[in-house]
């Protein structure tokens, strides 16, 4: 974890997010209870269950910022524990109302303190990183479109992008906590961003980023099925956890093992329409993997100097552009050949792999360009074409079992 991480405590009043989640436990509390006592078994082991990540994005937040509520927010997670492991009978109803008097208790004790402005909703969009979530939402829906053989149900789909949506937005709100430091470093466009501009409290942003993850994890669970809950979650973490608050600022391999998070969403995707994860959704995963060093590498040619003065150590500032463009194609290379590889294995057809043909044909003559002949202009070509070149590549996929 950095430095920035440490420096969230503070007296004031939660903001409406943790609010919201403090409000959600006791509801789902008291549902649970109700339910209880009319036998709705399913519903109430379903109901409690409800309870569980909004409380657990509460009992994180206040251990790292609001610490006066750790006490009720640990108080009330240990009696639902109980009231779950015990069997059903007055023992059970007994501490299943004493765990919804203890989630009265701390949504009464979340309305306390001295009081913070919430902050402009343009603020709080910003932090989900909108532009970055579009190619993720895409690869999202391509896994499924692929995992349902291009025939996707729209009700599925929608929910699934909307719980990957919200999964994304938590981390990259996570992700403007922690890197607040060096984004006050990197020069005026990073400066501006809500929490290193100083506009949005950390610890608001902090609550932001954790109800956005507990909604995904309750709303993919509940309507997709809990393995693209936990996907979703599992992508969630390792970027803000692994790779943000630690691969990024250890050393020039940083995006190479941290792009896995960004190929997370295919996979969710697929498990929502499969309820598994197969060969197609690997496939899928491993070409993220293998197109975000040279996608991410282009960019930071691009911010060289920046990274350097905000002591990152991504490649080019720690090995030089030359040494950077040379992995560029290398990884180009790599990628273009892995691209084709499931038509032999019989994933994918004849409309992919002319898609991935084509598309892989241009993306190695800009690095070769680039390598040849590097400039901002070339970084800049790669790193949009980048971009173009995987959603393409996704939709020729999901297109492909309809063809």
């Amino acid at each position: 974890m950095t430095a920035a991480a440490t420096t969230l405590r503070t007296e004031a009043a939660p903001g409406l997010w943790l609010r919201a989640c403090a409000g959600l436990v006791a509801a789902a509390s008291l549902a649970a209870v109700v339910s209880g006592t009319t036998g709705a078994g399913g519903a109430h082991r379903v109901l409690a269950a409800l309870a569980g990540p909004p409380l657990a994005a509460l009992l994180l937040s206040s251990l790292l910022a609001h610490r006066r509520l750790v006490a009720p927010a640990a108080a009330t997670g240990v009696l639902l524990l109980a009231a779950a492991l015990a069997p059903t009978g007055p023992a059970h109803l007994s501490l299943a109302a004493l765990a919804l008097a203890a989630a009265v208790a701390l949504s009464a004790a979340s309305l306390r303190g001295e009081p913070v402005p919430a902050g402009a909703w343009r603020d709080y969009l910003t932090l989900t990183k909108p532009r970055i979530m579009v190619l993720l939402l895409l690869t999202g829906a391509c896994g499924a479109a692929v995992g349902a053989h291009g025939r996707p149900s729209a009700a599925l789909l929608t929910v699934t992008l909307v719980g990957l949506g919200l999964a994304c937005g938590g981390a990259a709100a996570l992700n403007h906590v922690l890197d607040r430091d060096i984004d006050r470093l990197m020069g005026p466009r990073t400066a501006a961003r809500p929490v290193a501009s100083g506009r949005l409290p950390a610890p608001r942003a902090l609550e932001f980023g954790l109800a956005l993850s507990a909604g995904s994890f309750t709303l993919l669970a509940a309507t997709a099925n809990l393995l693209t809950a936990v996907l979703a979650l599992v992508g969630n973490l390792f970027y803000v956890v692994v790779y943000t608050g630690y691969l990024k600022r250890r050393g020039p391999q940083n995006i190479v093992l941290g792009g896995a998070a960004g190929a997370v969403p295919p996979l969710v995707g697929y498990a929502a329409a499969t309820g598994s994860v197969a060969v197609p959704a690997l496939w899928l995963f491993a070409l993220v993997c293998l197109w975000t060093p040279p996608h991410f590498w282009a960019l930071a040619l691009l911010l060289k100097e920046h990274y350097a003065k905000a002591g990152v150590p991504m490649l080019p500032v720690v090995k030089g552009d030359r040494a950077t463009v040379r992995r560029i194609l290398g990884y180009t290379l790599v990628l273009v050949a892995a691209s084709v590889v499931p038509v032999a294995t019989g994933t994918f057809g004849l409309l992919y792999l002319g898609a991935a043909l084509a598309l892989g044909g241009v993306f190695t003559a800009l690095a070769w360009s680039l390598l040849r002949a590097p400039s901002r202009r070339g970084a800049a070509t790669v790193f949009h074409y980048s971009l173009l070149y995987l959603a393409l590549l996704f939709v020729a996929a999901a297109l492909d079992p309809l063809v």
